[in-house]
């Protein structure tokens, strides 16, 4: 079937406020009626799509609806924690903010602790802000799934990085309120009140927190939330969890979840910032003006669709010949670039070549705890040195090239790399970010002539050059974001609005493929789950030792296997053999077009 735009009718807005939409799931894990049919939807309707999925994000609370990003409760609670940060920055002595997650939390956990560092070294001032990432620094360029699951490793981490000290500020980041690294941590905090704050940031209600056992715990996330809550009434415990709406693709919270993250933390230490540095107060009204000017800069990155749309086709292209996608950035764009691509393998079962991100100054400019991991393998290597190295000398036009850069970085240095590329491909893009007014240097327009499309986003002259930076690296986000995901559903990994073939490498991972299977297939659990396995296994018929075994062995066979969940799709729809599943995936690798083909 050709592609079409069916999923541009938007009349559905807010039907997955319902109580009887896919009741059992929480907002977090449901799937957004706005694109039921995006693995259809040609590149422009894809992007369109983003655009109203990420305007979700924004919409006013009514009477009946979970509270939003722009709710009272919402804005008192960011006040009141922004306060609490301030606390810290004008006494900083034996004091700590710690921002912790897993997985996309995790690494913009790092991308604000060191961000609000650096503008703290600017003014001479004590460095207060230290990010956890379960998995270590490894996890900010690949993915670490399994150390989600492990609450033990989330208190330690945490005990090392706060030792010594009196005062910590800790805010534990699960889109979901679902990570048991974050409860551990959060449950640890409670125990000690003396000396930890604890703040939880997600997006679920929190009735909807998970409530599964936590193994060798006597807590779930749902109990640490609902000690929380009752905590927050003396404000000795904070919960920040409005709704944005279901994700675009369902479970992939490094979209919205992400981006409402990025949005709070910013207003937050921003706030706190301006409170200790420029006596500026925190106040209701600065909260809500600062999150309302997020809502534009949607309006001003989404204003570039048809730019959007001429980056997707290409890298949809390159991904569909098995070519590659590489973002060559500087600054903190640049490690927008590194979170994206490090987020394609898990979510679409990519290979780390498929999508890769490159930054100037390498781990020198990415100020990571642990230094450079070059060491680790040919994925954690990061620099621009390194792509002309091992990358340059193999491109050719089927590989897509996107710079990504700002009136404030060195464009001759871009205009030179830009250069070397071009002598290698034609397929080369750029993202060019900049004011009002600002004269264009001679080079950026050599740039602009190099490349296939130039996508200018221009923004207003701001008050503060910070929060310039921050609209900047929110509008890259939400850029990146609509093109590897673009990218992935033209190339066959999306099954209506699923990620099809997610890695099954946690627990989370494990039981979102398996509602995914019954879903999809509409059959029991039991015979999903069965199905799951015989993919993991590689197996028709499952043996005592795999039924017997804990789903953590499971989830260990499964990072060595790729195409679990739609090989057991495909059989659970068929009825075959996993071995003529195989063969069918490999000649139709779009999962919706290979069962449709077989059932015809």
């Amino acid at each position: 079937m050709d592609r079409s735009d069916q999923t541009c009718g938007f009349s559905t807005m807010c039907e997955w406020e319902s109580p009887d939409y896919e009741p059992t799931l929480p907002v977090s894990e449901k799937s957004n009626p706005l694109t039921r049919n995006i693995d259809r939807a040609s590149a422009d309707c894809i992007v369109r799509t983003l655009q109203a999925c990420d305007a979700q994000m924004f919409q006013e609370q009514t009477e009946a609806s979970h509270q939003k990003l722009l709710s009272d409760q919402v804005v008192k609670t960011l006040m009141e924690v922004a306060k609490r940060v301030e606390i810290i920055l004008k006494d900083p002595q034996d004091s700590l903010v710690v921002l912790s997650g897993c997985g996309t939390s995790g690494r913009l956990a790092f991308l604000m602790a060191t961000s609000f560092n650096r503008e703290l070294r600017k003014l001479n001032r004590s460095l207060v802000y230290s990010y956890i990432i379960a998995g270590g620094d490894r996890a900010l360029l690949s993915s670490q799934e399994a150390p989600e699951d492990d609450p033990r490793s989330g208190v330690l981490s945490l005990k090392k990085v706060c030792e010594g000290k009196k005062q910590v500020l800790f805010i534990g980041i699960s889109c979901g309120l679902s990570a048991p690294f974050v409860a551990g941590q959060l449950d640890f905090c409670l125990q000690h009140p003396e000396v930890y704050t604890p703040v939880v940031v997600g997006f679920n209600p929190a009735h909807q927190a998970k409530d599964e056992p936590i193994p060798g715990c006597t807590f779930t996330f749902h109990s640490v939330v609902q000690r929380m809550q009752e905590l927050s009434k003396s404000q000795v415990a904070f919960l920040i969890n409005p709704t944005v709406g279901p994700e675009a693709i369902s479970g992939s919270s490094r979209m919205k979840g992400g981006s409402a993250t990025k949005i709070l933390l910013d207003v937050v230490l921003s706030a706190a910032h301006a409170a200790a540095c420029t006596n500026t107060p925190v106040t209701y009204e600065g909260i809500l003006q600062h999150m309302r000017a997020y809502d534009k800069t949607l309006d001003i990155t989404y204003a570039k669709t048809e730019g959007m749309t001429a980056l997707v086709e290409a890298a949809g292209r390159s991904l569909r010949c098995g070519s590659r996608v590489c973002y060559l950035g500087w600054g903190s764009l640049a490690v927008l670039g590194l979170i994206d691509a490090s987020e394609c393998d898990p979510t679409f079962g990519a290979d780390y070549e498929d999508v890769r991100g490159f930054m100037s100054g390498g781990y020198r400019n990415l100020s990571n705890n642990e230094g450079p991991l070059t060491s680790l393998g040919p994925q954690f290597c990061i620099s621009h040195e390194d792509f002309l190295r091992s990358v340059l000398p193999y491109l050719s036009d089927q590989d897509t090239i996107l710079l990504i850069f700002t009136r404030s970085d060195d464009v001759t240095e871009v205009a030179k790399l830009a250069r070397r590329v071009r002598e290698k491909t034609s397929n080369l893009h750029a993202v060019y970010h900049h004011t009002d007014g600002d004269t264009a240097a001679a080079e950026q327009g050599d740039i602009s002539n190099l490349c296939l499309s130039t996508l200018n986003v221009t923004w207003p002259t701001p008050a503060s050059r910070s929060f310039l930076l921050m609209q900047w690296e929110l509008s890259t986000k939400l850029l990146l974001n609509a093109v590897s995901t673009g990218a992935h559903i033209l190339k066959g990994k999306v099954y209506r609005n699923h990620m099809i073939d997610v890695q099954v490498t946690n627990s989370k991972l494990y039981r979102r493929a398996t509602r995914l299977l019954q879903k999809l297939s509409a059959h029991p659990e039991s015979k999903c789950e069965e199905a799951l396995l015989r993919a993991i296994y590689r197996v028709d018929k499952l043996t005592q030792d795999i039924t017997s075994s804990d789903m953590t062995a499971h989830t260990l066979t499964a990072r060595k296997r790729t195409k679990v969940v739609p090989l057991a799709l495909v059989v659970l729809l068929t009825g075959c053999a996993l071995s003529e599943a195989e063969s069918h995936l490999e000649q139709q690798p779009i999962v919706r077009e290979a069962v449709e083909a077989w059932l015809s």
